[in-house]
C-alpha cells in the first residue's frame, strides 16, 4: 500500500429509473453529476382506451406523451374528438412505463430521486444504463474497504498523530463538507458525530467491526458495504480495530491537508487532486508489522492447540491457535525450537 500519481478509472454503477447519462468523451471534474434517476413505486393502471373509446392498436395515435415521460397529476396523457372530446389525465405524480395490450396505461409514481457523481477529474471513457466509467490522473491511495456513498470535499487532518484515535471533541460543525483524516482508530460515535456535523467522510487506520456494525447495521462486513443512502462514509486504510498509519501513508495525507479530494467506496480508494509534483514517494510500499521487534513478542503460558479456521472478531475467517486466553490468528504464532 502505498501512494501513486497515475491514470485511474472509477467505475460508477447506476440503480434502476435512470433518466440521463453523460456521453462517451465528456470531460467531468470530481463531484459532477454524471446521472441522474428516480426510484418508482407499484404502477397504478390508468384505463385509457375503453375509456376513450378507441382500439388498442389505435392508443398510440391519440396519447400525447410518450411512455418513459414524466408528468405531474392532472397531465393530460391521451385525447379523442374535437367537439365531443374525450380525454384521460393523470391520476398521481409519475412516469408512463407501460402500454398495456388491452390499451390501459400503467404509472409508477415516484418515490424518490437519486443522483451520481464523479468521483475522479477526467473523461468518461464508458457510459450506458449499467454504469458509468470515468478515467483520470490523481494521487491515489488503495484502502482495505469503504462504507457509505462516495464523498467529495477538501481533506481535513485533525488527528493529533498517525497513532492517535480520532476524538469526538475535535469534530464540529467547522468541519462540514469536509473529508476528515483520522489517525489509527475512528469509533461509531466520531463517525456519527462527524455525519451529523455534515462532514463528508472519515478516513482512519482501522474502524472497530462492532462500531462498524453499530453504524451501518448488523449485515455490514469486512468487504466494505457501498451505498447511495443517507449515512455516513467511512475507508479504512489498513483494517479494522486499531491500526496505527505509517509514516509513508500519514505524511502525504499531511501534506494534502487543504486539497480537493474523493473517496470511491466500491474500490475502496482515496483520490487526491493536486499537482504530479506535489509528493517525492518512493517506489517502495509501506511494510505493515504487528509488532516493532521481536521484544515485543510474547510467550504463551499453557496449552495451545490447532482450532482450524474460525471467524475473528474483525469478520476476518482464518486458520487459529486456541489457547487459555481464546483464539488468536495462527499466522501471528511462530514456534521457536
Amino acid at each position: 500500500m502505498s501512494w501513486h500519481y497515475r491514470e485511474w478509472s472509477a467505475e460508477h454503477r447506476l440503480p434502476l429509473g435512470l433518466s440521463r447519462y453523460p456521453e462517451v468523451g465528456q470531460v467531468v471534474r470530481a463531484g459532477d453529476i454524471i446521472a441522474a434517476g428516480a426510484t418508482y413505486g407499484v404502477p397504478v393502471r390508468v384505463p385509457t382506451a375503453r375509456r376513450l373509446g378507441v382500439a388498442p392498436s389505435d392508443l398510440p395515435g391519440v396519447l400525447r406523451v410518450s411512455v418513459g415521460a414524466e408528468v405531474e397529476r392532472g397531465t393530460l396523457l391521451a385525447r379523442t374528438g374535437r367537439r365531443f372530446v374525450r380525454a384521460v389525465s393523470a391520476p398521481i405524480d409519475g412516469r408512463v412505463v407501460h402500454i398495456r395490450a388491452d390499451g390501459d396505461l400503467e404509472l409508477a409514481p415516484i418515490i424518490d430521486r437519486w443522483i451520481v457523481r464523479s468521483t475522479l477529474d477526467g473523461t468518461v471513457t464508458a457510459s450506458d444504463d449499467l454504469a458509468v466509467t470515468v478515467e483520470g490522473a490523481a494521487w491515489g491511495l488503495q484502502g482495505v474497504a469503504g462504507y457509505g456513498p462516495d464523498a467529495f470535499g477538501e481533506l481535513n487532518l485533525i488527528a493529533e498523530s498517525a497513532s492517535a484515535d480520532l476524538a469526538p471533541s475535535r469534530i464540529d460543525v467547522r468541519q462540514r463538507g469536509r473529508i476528515l483524516v483520522g489517525g489509527a482508530r475512528s469509533g461509531a460515535e466520531a463517525i456519527a458525530r462527524a455525519h451529523a456535523c455534515g462532514a463528508a467522510g472519515v478516513i482512519a487506520g482501522a474502524v472497530p467491526a462492532g462500531g462498524l456494525r453499530v453504524v451501518f447495521g448488523d449485515d455490514v462486513s469486512a468487504q466494505g458495504s457501498p451505498s447511495r443512502a443517507d449515512t455516513p462514509t467511512v475507508l479504512c486504510l489498513l483494517g479494522f480495530g486499531h491500526a496505527p498509519l505509517p509514516s509513508a501513508i500519514f505524511a502525504p495525507l499531511a501534506k494534502f491537508a487543504g486539497s480537493r479530494a474523493a473517496i470511491h467506496t466500491e474500490s475502496a480508494r482515496l483520490f487526491v487532486f493536486a499537482p504530479a509534483d506535489a509528493l517525492q514517494v518512493t517506489l517502495e510500499p509501506a511494510s505493515l508489522a504487528l509488532v516493532a521487534d521481536w521484544g515485543a513478542l510474547r510467550s504463551l503460558d499453557g496449552a495451545a492447540s490447532q482450532a482450524g479456521e474460525i471467524e475473528f472478531a474483525s469478520e476476518v475467517v482464518g486458520d487459529a491457535i486456541m489457547t487459555a486466553d481464546g483464539p488468536i490468528p495462527a499466522a501471528n504464532v511462530k514456534t521457536l525450537v
